[in-house]
Parts: structure tokens; sequence; C-alpha cells
């Protein structure tokens, strides 16, 4: 896939991912479903698969979640630079695309992080503190329960892939209720999924 940024391209690029950076509320993959639709669906500098598989190789990945914002800039500066065929020679707009993505995405909430801890962390004691923090549990659930739906949808619909759906349905079941590790369901997905099952 080839497209191609202007330099407002690029600062509109930057300026998306501060946005997202502030509404990442438990971790960047929270903010998928919105990166989906403004890369994806209404900038058209990504497709589908390019995304499904950003997402999909950071979270094999070892390492932090953030990874996949790295990955998506990396597509989108490869994108720009005229797709996989201009081999290394787009490796530059690809680096470029992966160092504004994580800029723009950490900053702010780097910034905003340290700031709101070391506040709370000095009036961890105060009813208002306790208050948002029982508050926010509910919203980081909804957001990552939209970005696993998101996922599961890439598949198709519920009659036409109930594989993905089923293993979305039993993984989250084997979360809640077991103490089950995360790298063993990780690795059972990975296996499922190497065999052609999923």
């Amino acid at each position: 896939m080839t497209t191609s940024l202007s330099l407002s391209d690029w600062l509109d690029l930057f300026t998306h991912f501060l946005a997202m950076s502030l509404l990442s509320i438990g971790g960047a993959i929270t903010t998928a479903p919105e990166m989906h639709r403004y890369f994806v669906v209404q900038k058209m500098w990504l497709n589908d698969e390019q995304f499904s598989s950003s997402i999909a190789l950071a979270q094999a990945a070892p390492g932090p979640n953030v990874l996949f914002i790295a990955l998506i800039g990396w597509n989108l500066g490869l994108n720009a630079a005229g797709g996989v065929a201009a081999g290394m020679a787009a490796w530059p707009l690809a680096l470029l695309g992966a160092g504004v993505s994580l800029f723009g995405i950490l900053l702010p909430s780097t910034t905003l992080t340290m700031a709101a801890a070391r506040w709370g962390h000095n009036n961890k004691e105060r009813r208002e503190v306790r208050a948002f923090k029982q508050g926010m549990v509910p919203v980081v659930v909804a957001l990552l329960a939209s970005t696993g739906w998101l996922l599961a949808s890439g598949q198709g619909t519920p009659l036409q892939a109930w594989r993905p759906w089923l293993l979305t349905a039993v993984v989250a079941i084997i979360c809640w209720r077991t103490k089950v590790h995360l790298l063993w369901l990780l690795s059972a997905g990975g296996l499922l999924g190497w065999l052609g099952w999923v």
C-alpha cells in the first residue's frame, strides 16, 4: 500500500497521537478502536491487515504494549515512502513514522502521569483521590473490551468466524475466573493461530 504524506499530514499524525495519549487510560492499546477509525477508515493511510498485524506482532513480542504504536508509525512511514516495494530506501521514512508516533503518544501521558502520580501519592488519603481511582476501573475495562471487540471483528461476524470469537470468550472467562498466567494464554493463542485454527 502506498500513500503520500505532506508536512501537514506528519504534523496531523503527531497531534493525533498527542490527543490519543491523553485518552489512553489503561494503556495505549485502549485507543486502538479510535486509531483504527482514524488511520484505516478516515485517512486510509493503513489497511486493515497492516493495522491488525501491528497490534498482533506487538502483543506477541516481549515488552510494553505501546510497541504497537511504533509499528503503526513504521507502516505509515513505509506506505509514505512507496510501500514494501521501495525496499531499504523506505526505511528513513518508516523510522520517522515510528519516532513521530512514539514521541506523540508518550510525551503527554508521561508528563501527566508523573505529575498526577506525585500529587496522588502526596494526597492518597483524600476522598476524591480514592473515588477517582475506583471510578476509572469501569472506564478501563470498557476500553479494553472495545479493543477486543475490534480485533475479533476483523475476522468477520460471529457466525462467519466463530473460532476467534469463541477464543476471545474463553480467554476472557479464564482471565476472570482463574489465576492462569497471561503468558500461557498468549502462548496457547499463538499456537492455535500457527496451527491455523483461529
